[in-house]
């Protein structure tokens, strides 16, 4: 039984009851019946309203899939690179990384810097403190998604 056939059935049952309706016990039981009818109406109000809000939070969870689904593929068709996206950092995570031996001009110290170090453009020679600079004249770099990114 619903709940508004609840209220209705108590209704009915007060009114089988014949109470005087200018007795204080009457007054009181008709003044309760009267609150759980309007609370049933708001009870019936916020249900449908929280379907409507379910049915709609629905409707925008498929289109936000939608649009996710479209950003992914504009990223894909956007890459530059061949085989392997260098703008993907979730395939670094399992490889092992990559280090360079770089000679001190200075002072003949060997270095050995991985691919970060080396995005810093330059580092001091830890043994005399000269500055190492890096520079790349790489055509791939420049034709590359996050080179042109980085410009912005």
């Amino acid at each position: 039984m619903k709940i508004t056939e609840k209220a209705a059935y108590i209704k009915g049952l007060a009114e089988g009851m014949k109470l005087d309706k200018d007795s204080n016990e009457g007054k009181l039981f008709k003044e309760i019946i009267e609150l759980l009818e309007d609370i049933t109406h708001e009870i019936e109000d916020l249900n449908e309203n929280a379907m409507d809000l379910a049915e709609e939070i629905d409707t925008l969870s498929d289109d936000l899939a939608d649009v996710e689904e479209l950003l992914a593929d504009e990223d894909d068709d956007d890459c530059c690179c061949d085989s392997r996206c260098c703008c993907d950092d979730d395939d670094d995570d399992d490889e092992e990384p990559v280090f360079y031996e770089i000679t001190c001009p200075k002072c003949g110290e060997t270095i050995s810097v991985d691919e970060d170090v080396l995005s810093y453009d330059s580092i001091k020679c830890p043994k005399c403190g000269e500055t190492l600079e890096f520079e790349f004249d790489s055509d791939e770099d420049e034709d590359c998604c996050c080179a042109k990114d980085d410009e912005d």
